[in-house]
């Protein structure tokens, strides 16, 4: 997998920002308190993307998770989702809504859950209860990325 370095940025960082918005991701609630955001840095000093938790009580959403243009088809992605992940410990559960990219994260050890057995805490969250669309697939981490 490829070598990047997570540096935490905030979520008025005007790349993450411009990211998002070129990957069709929301940014209506990325300055909201209790996001952490990153950017990934290549071994060469180079942004290659961005990615995002938010805490859910015991649990924790992944958000905002994008490789910049220039840098995909390069298991950048992996190594993104593979870092936030490792930064995150132990406790609580991982949840995660897309539209579009399930099975990149069932490569990465989620597996599609029913709205229902969402904890309360991550389902208030506004990116579960606003933002997404109530047919975007949610997801948990069931086992770690591989």
């Amino acid at each position: 997998m490829s070598t990047i370095r997570l540096e935490q940025v905030a979520g008025n960082d005007i790349g993450l920002k411009a990211a998002l918005i070129d990957a069709y991701l929301p940014t209506g609630d990325v300055e909201d308190h209790g996001r952490t955001f990153f950017k990934a840095v290549s071994a060469d000093d180079r942004i290659v993307g961005f990615s995002g938790v938010e805490r859910c009580g015991d649990d924790f959403l992944l958000r905002s998770v994008v490789v910049l243009p220039d840098h995909r088809g390069q298991n950048l992605g992996g190594a993104l989702v593979e870092q936030t992940l490792a930064g995150l410990g132990r406790d609580g559960d991982v949840f995660l809504a897309t539209t579009s990219a399930a099975l990149f994260f069932a490569r990465m050890g989620f597996s599609e859950v029913q709205r229902d057995s969402v904890p309360a805490a991550v389902l208030a969250t506004r990116q579960l209860s606003s933002i997404c669309p109530s047919s975007a697939t949610i997801m948990r981490l069931t086992r770690p990325p591989t």
